[in-house]
């Protein structure tokens, strides 16, 4: 017997795993005030959105005092079957002194979303909940990131990397 298994990726894979980033973003909240109840639906929806056309690169949720990043959580999407692990979302770090940093998100996108006319990430943009402008890179020169999660289903999904100031 033969025969080919095709796995396909849907938005309800992607809010699975999305999901667990705002499950991440919720503990962040609770650690530190910071990001919104409201803001975590609009960036679990948004990262659910773009992963589930493959557009998203990178999305980056943290504190920055003094332009540099003290604390971050970092999710980049993988969408090349290799995800293997399908973790609980949790450990967030509870005990970072956040006191007079801004909360920040940055995001990129991935290749397939350079590939788009200009007409067509305009069009997607406007469907997304986060209105995101252009902003300098974070710099997290000064501690040190650790991958430690990863959430996935169907074999795609996102790893997760937790930055720390030195």
């Amino acid at each position: 017997m033969s025969g080919t298994q095709t796995q396909s990726w849907t938005i309800t894979h992607a809010r699975y795993v999305t999901s667990k980033i705002a499950a991440d973003l919720d503990l962040m909240r609770s650690h530190y005030g910071r990001p919104s109840e409201i803001n975590v639906t609009a960036y679990a929806e948004e990262a659910a959105m773009l992963l589930a056309k493959r557009y998203l690169g990178t999305v980056e949720y943290g504190f920055k005092r003094d332009g540099r990043v003290i604390f971050s959580l970092k999710f980049e999407a993988r969408s090349d079957g290799t995800l293997s692990g399908d973790d609980r979302p949790g450990r967030v770090p509870a005990t970072i002194d956040v006191s007079g940093a801004s909360f920040y998100s940055w995001l990129t996108y991935s290749a397939t979303w350079d590939q788009l006319e200009a007409s067509e990430r305009a069009a997607f943009k406007a469907t997304l909940p986060v209105d995101r402008v252009n902003g300098d890179t974070p710099v997290t020169a000064f501690g040190s990131w650790s991958s430690d999660r990863s959430y996935s289903s169907n074999g795609e999904g996102v790893s997760r990397q937790t930055f720390r100031a030195a």
